[in-house]
């Protein structure tokens, strides 16, 4: 007599519970994030009466097109907000994503989680398939969310569904590019560097194809070209969403596919059984602390270096453009981006933006720490003679002089930019702004560190709060025309924008206090807590 599973004895459902209890949180933060921004932009908007020439000259200038997009139907609230926050909300809910499906299935496999899990009947495929399959209903709901909530803030209702579904295919898209990259390497760090790679080149590829006309086809290649293709409150175009869908499901089969040939705690891109060993920068904690962290630095280097110089490049033609058109400029200040008909006010404006990938670089190394205690990989380590303290002091402080490698270098490549289009940006006025970021991405280290000491677990959320969270607040108390009070909470509120303006020392002062208290509170945290608790 064969035994029938019962739905109390079959895995899937209990294996479907365990995703959704790991995504559930960061799920309601980036749906609400997403829905809430968008609803709030199609509130704040204000109808007036745009002049056809200045729309004209909007739609032809380079510069305009490859920083913010394809300027259409700027003349409609649900236009104006695609224009302003379509593409900012996709790379959102697409890092979001892909850190996700890396954390929900490398990571687990990293952490020596699913060893005992995918010893009974539960096959790795099987794990994968479905921790994927959960993790893409969030995209689902992010963009249905999304969509009710422009219909209900008064935008066009086909419209925001057409704009919520590209969103929802984005966000597909990159819970994709993170199951694979899980696949195909061997640790999370280096899937999640490759996903990186992704949407860093995707989003550089949708930034040329507006900028260029001859190269508007590589707009077919990046997924956030794709969702600008579709054009919800212009022609409304599906095909694009179709495509980006359709290279979404082919890409979550393929993650299943490959899970299947692969062992548990290995990859389909196998290393080398043996090689010479590299001992360099073994000899101390600190000396170890810079060798884990030169290859990171190297990719957010390469793709923070390659957006600056960009904006660098487009710094004269924007300037000019919206010189031209102050009515413009006002919008673009409404959108959080003010000062930019001078070259100074506008490398102000862009060396803010800053804060956040450098702040996200900054907590994502704190993680990488917790993770690795997390892993058991530091408790042979702290059995030797090495303090905690020892330990905390070297990681934070490499990522510290990491952060600040990647901030001298954003104003290196901003001023290599302007200096080939002559736009009169001098080499200290470059540092000087990019430097002025400095901060917050302080701010950020002491948030690492206090949720390192205490909440382990949240390092990566905590510690990009005040820059990723602070630039979020700022943009909707602008949006809604927030008392002083309100916009003051957010960090950003306190930065000035230099080069255009001498730094605001006094409030600079204060958030170093802030991380410094934050740092101490952590290591005495760090110091007293059991290592995995």
């Amino acid at each position: 007599m064969t035994a029938t599973a019962t739905p109390a004895t079959r895995p899937q459902p209990a294996l479907r519970g365990l995703a959704v209890r790991q995504v559930r949180r960061g799920a309601v933060v980036v749906t609400a994030v997403c829905a809430g921004m968008s609803a709030l932009v199609v509130v704040g908007y204000r109808a007036d009466a745009l002049d056809p020439a200045a729309v004209a000259a909007l739609a032809r200038n380079p510069a305009i097109r490859t920083l913010f997009g394809d300027p259409v139907a700027l003349d409609q609230a649900g236009g104006f907000t695609v224009w302003r926050t379509g593409t900012v909300l996709a790379v959102v809910l697409g890092v979001w994503a892909m850190l996700a499906a890396t954390r929900i299935t490398r990571g687990e496999e990293d952490a020596g989680r699913w060893g005992l899990l995918l010893s009974g009947r539960v096959t790795l495929a099987e794990a994968v398939r479905h921790h994927l399959g959960v993790l893409a209903v969030v995209p689902v709901l992010v963009g249905a969310a999304t969509a009710a909530a422009m219909i209900a803030a008064g935008a066009e209702s086909t419209g925001s569904v057409l704009h919520g579904t590209g969103l929802a295919a984005v966000g597909l898209f990159f819970v994709a590019v993170g199951g694979v990259g899980a696949q195909l390497f061997s640790s999370r760090s280096a899937a999640n560097g490759a996903a990186a790679a992704v949407l860093v080149v995707g989003l550089l590829m949708r930034m040329v194809g507006d900028g260029v006309p001859a190269l508007a086809w590589l707009r077919w290649l990046s997924p956030f070209g794709l969702m600008a293709l579709t054009r919800p409150f212009a022609t409304g175009r599906g095909l694009p969403v179709v495509v980006l869908t359709c290279a979404a499901l082919l890409l979550l089969a393929l993650a299943g596919w490959l899970a299947a040939r692969r062992d548990v705690g290995a990859g389909i891109l196998a290393t080398a059984d043996s090689r010479p060993a590299r001992t360099a920068l073994l000899g101390s904690v600190p000396a170890f602390a810079v060798r884990r962290t030169m290859r990171p630095l190297a990719a957010w280097s390469a793709g923070i270096g390659a957006y600056f110089l960009l904006l660098g490049l487009i710094a004269r033609s924007m300037t000019e453009f919206l010189t031209g058109n102050p009515q413009f400029a006002a919008m673009a200040a409404q959108a959080g981006f003010p000062a930019l008909g001078t070259v100074e006010g506008y490398a102000a404006t862009m060396f803010t933006l800053l804060a956040v990938p450098v702040g996200v670089f900054v907590s994502v190394r704190l993680a990488a720490t917790a993770a690795d205690e997390n892993a058991r990989r530091l408790t042979l380590v702290l059995a030797a003679p090495v303090t905690r303290l020892r330990l905390l002091a070297a990681e934070a402080t490499i990522a510290g002089c990491a952060a600040l490698l990647l901030i001298t270098l954003s104003g290196l490549a901003m001023w290599a930019g302007t200096a080939i289009v002559h736009a009169g940006l001098g080499a200290a006025d470059a540092f000087a702004g990019a430097w002025n970021v400095a901060p917050i991405m302080v701010l950020c280290l002491g948030a690492g560190v206090l949720a390192l000491g205490w909440r382990p677990r949240t390092v990566a959320a905590v510690g990009a709060l005040p820059a990723a969270g602070g630039f979020v607040w700022q943009v909707i108390a602008d949006s809604v025309d927030a008392p002083a009070w309100v916009r003051a909470l957010s960090p950003f509120a306190h930065l000035a924008a230099v080069p255009a303006t001498a730094p605001a020392w006094p409030a600079a002062a204060v958030m170093a206090g802030i991380a410094a208290a934050g740092v101490v509170a952590g290591s005495i945290g760090y110091r007293r807590r059991d290592l995995c608790a």
